[in-house]
């Protein structure tokens, strides 16, 4: 009679697996608990939005519609205004010759693209 000794769980195992037994048993309660928790309140459960109760959506929407429309009316009154304001043109600077410092003609010309052309 030989005794097969690789199959027999050690005492470590034991515990782990009694350990597992308790956690899945206290899941199995807490989740029992949460659903006669919610069985007994309905509002709790119910999905709430952003909206408080009692609050016309028509009249909400209608409300922030105004608030666009006259900020948009706000906002294109107040560019205008500015818009028309004139404003200061300044002299041309001096020709410092540092500014302008050509090592090498551009392959299109001596003046650069955005120049006043001295041809």
């Amino acid at each position: 009679m030989s005794l097969r000794l690789e199959n027999r769980p050690t005492n470590n195992q034991k515990k782990q697996e009694k350990q597992r037994d308790r956690e899945m048993a206290s899941a199995i309660v807490r989740s029992a608990l949460r659903n006669v928790q919610l069985r007994r309140s309905p509002a709790s459960s119910a999905r709430t939005f952003s909206s408080s109760k009692g609050v016309d959506d028509a009249h909400e929407s209608a409300k922030w519609e105004k608030i666009t429309y006259a900020g948009i009316t706000g906002c294109t009154i107040y560019a205008c205004y500015v818009l028309s304001k004139g404003h200061a043109h300044f002299e041309e600077p001096p020709p410092y010759s540092y500014l302008h410092i050509r090592s090498k003609e551009f392959p299109w010309g001596p003046d650069g693209l955005f120049e006043v052309k001295h041809h």
